[in-house]
């Protein structure tokens, strides 16, 4: 149980670091912009309670929001996307159930299944933070291709990261 909760904490230090002085800085002609940090409440385990999913998911937030200087839009952003994987989860659902322990990847559930979980909370996190940036909509066509071409660009990173883990976690 220890290990666990480090390797919780390293993955939170790990991915801060990576989205605040590596991808912030990835722009390419305003169009995409990577946030790989949500992986942190996506690989959380599958019956993480909603209290403490949602604490995690603000204190994550915010962390991004001071090193990004953007005032609560990440904050909101993932609370949002924590409030929406229960559903998520509750539509995606395998017909035997969830196991207690179990966590979303790809070595668990497939592909597919990791696929289309982490491509509908990815989706649902850039539609509110895009929008809440700009924040009216007269900017509504824009700033949805700024969504679609980010969500693509970050659905690739999340399959890459998710490789590298599984990989990281064999050496461990």
């Amino acid at each position: 149980m220890i290990r666990y909760i480090l390797l919780t904490i390293l993955q939170f230090i790990f991915l801060i670091i990576l989205q605040t002085l590596i991808l912030n800085n990835i722009q390419f002609s305003g169009y995409i912009n990577p946030y790989l940090y949500i992986l942190f409440i996506l690989w959380l385990p599958l019956k993480t309670p909603k209290f403490l999913l949602l604490f995690l998911a603000f204190c994550l937030g915010l962390v991004v929001d001071i090193f990004s200087n953007t005032i609560g839009m990440h904050t909101a952003a993932t609370v949002f996307l924590a409030f929406s994987r229960p559903y998520i989860l509750q539509i995606l659902e395998p017909r035997e159930g969830y196991e207690v322990n179990q966590s979303p990847n790809i070595q668990n559930f497939g592909l597919k299944w990791f696929t289309a979980y982490a491509a509908m909370l990815t989706f649902l996190h850039h539609i509110f933070l895009f929008y809440i940036e700009v924040f009216r909509f007269t900017d509504f066509f824009s700033t949805f291709i700024r969504v679609i071409f980010s969500w693509i660009f970050t659905m690739i990173l999340i399959i890459i990261a998710q490789h590298f883990k599984y990989n990281a976690e064999e050496v461990i």
